[in-house]
């Protein structure tokens, strides 16, 4: 029977994780968080917190990625943690909200920028989005190899866009930064927009666990998943909060929060509509290459579900002669497909896909305590730094977060919780025909 081929090195590794995180984010949500709290000192702040529940999330992870290193990531975590039915109900989410409306989003996003050169209408993004899954199912399908070397080429190439936005901003720019007090512990109107502007802050961060769901593909999956989560998390903050300096060295707050397309209006400032050309490009190429990674690294959920009986049957087929699951590729596209056709924007999933993402997370997180006590002996090459307080942190983030989005994105949080609620008629139904 043909198994998964153990290709991914740990730079490949390295490169899913700080690929799945650097998207369209750091392009986009810049402006939606100046709009909620216009003070430098704020926006560094949230940036921070951000990068700090990155790390705590890599550094927790960790330890269950080098404990479990098989195929699937998150969801073996959630299923050996809590039982089948939570594992199945993060796969149902992550496929039917999470990762695919991702992968919509991101598509719909490269082909508007694309747009930028060709003028393209509302049906000839929607084509090109199309067309752009297409190319990536193909690529994926062939071969895990060539999707690791797509994913760590397009990386290196965004990279290479923001340093170029940050040496712009630092060389050729002047500060714009005159308030660095930070005020937030006596107005409550001030946490109200931190926790508004941490949607787009943790959306941007999202992206470093992506490392897990390839595990069953490293060559050493114990010893290089959980450098290239940390690594990844450490190399995206430093990243973060630096281009966001040089956004202010470009541009004044209040431009930042105006701005439609920040970076090319923050760089053209400098060196001219030249510049908003090629930010274009780098945004072209960031998008493409992520939805690439995406629909690289989360097939292999389904495929772990549809392996245990509780998914579709077909989509735990390997193909007999690239070895990759094709059948969950090609599922996850098709569904990506419908979204781009009927919905075309993540805007209005953002706020519920990131709601939803931030409930596993926790539970995530929170297992790390069941297997120290479950599993005392179990081998672990990696031990969480700062434990308890780490995974701690992380989760109290994370639950701070789900509740804030609940009081303040209402109707993008019930939304997410009714498309959980309808995995579990669908789990038992599964459950009972394998039964």
């Amino acid at each position: 029977m043909p198994q998964l081929k153990k290709e991914l090195s740990r730079f490949d590794l390295t490169m899913i994780a700080i690929g799945s995180m650097i998207g369209s984010g750091i392009f986009l949500t810049p402006s939606i968080i100046a709009r909620a709290i216009p003070l430098p000192s704020l926006i560094i702040f949230v940036w921070l917190i951000g990068g700090m529940q990155a790390l705590s999330g890599a550094l927790t992870f960790a330890e269950l990625g080098s404990m479990m290193p098989g195929a699937g990531g998150v969801y073996v975590y959630l299923s050996e943690g809590y039982g089948k039915l939570a594992g199945f109900l993060y796969g149902w989410a992550y496929f039917l909200v999470v990762n695919t409306g991702g992968i919509a989003a991101l598509s719909v996003a490269f082909a508007t920028y694309l747009g930028y050169f060709f003028h393209f209408n509302i049906i000839g993004i929607k084509i090109v989005a199309v067309t752009g899954i297409f190319v990536l199912t193909l690529i994926n399908v062939f071969g895990v190899k060539i999707g690791g070397i797509f994913s760590d080429l397009f990386t290196l190439l965004k990279l290479v866009g923001i340093f170029g936005v940050i040496l712009i901003g630092f060389l050729l720019g002047s500060s714009h930064i005159t308030n660095y007090s930070i005020s937030i512990f006596n107005k409550g109107t001030e946490w109200s927009g931190i926790a508004i502007a941490m949607v787009g802050v943790l959306w941007s961060y999202g992206g470093w666990q992506h490392a897990t769901y390839t595990a069953g593909e490293a060559k050493n999956a114990r010893r290089d998943v959980p450098v290239a989560m940390i690594i990844a998390a450490s190399l995206v903050t430093a990243i973060y909060v630096i281009i966001n300096i040089a956004y202010m060295y470009l541009l004044p707050v209040n431009s930042i929060a105006a701005s439609s397309s920040l970076a090319a209006d923050a760089v053209q400032t400098v060196i001219g509509t030249t510049g908003g050309g090629l930010i274009a490009l780098a945004i072209f190429i960031s998008t493409f290459g992520t939805a690439g990674i995406y629909t690289l690294t989360a097939p292999r959920i389904y495929f772990a579900m549809a392996s245990n009986g509780i998914f579709f049957k077909q989509v735990s087929k390997i193909h007999p002669r690239y070895n990759t699951p094709y059948y969950a590729i090609i599922f996850q596209s098709t569904w990506a497909v419908i979204l781009v056709l009927f919905w075309g924007t993540f805007e209005n999933l953002i706020s519920y896909v990131v709601f939803t993402d931030w409930i596993f997370f926790a539970l995530t997180a929170a297992t790390i305590f069941i297997f120290r006590k479950k599993l005392p002996d179990a081998k672990r090459e990696y031990k969480t730094l700062g434990y308890p307080y780490t995974p701690l942190f992380f989760i109290a983030v994370a639950v701070w977060f789900v509740l804030n989005t609940l009081i303040e994105k209402p109707e993008q949080a019930i939304a997410g919780i009714i498309m959980l609620g309808l995995g579990l008629p669908v789990y038992f139904y599964w459950k009972r025909k394998i039964s």
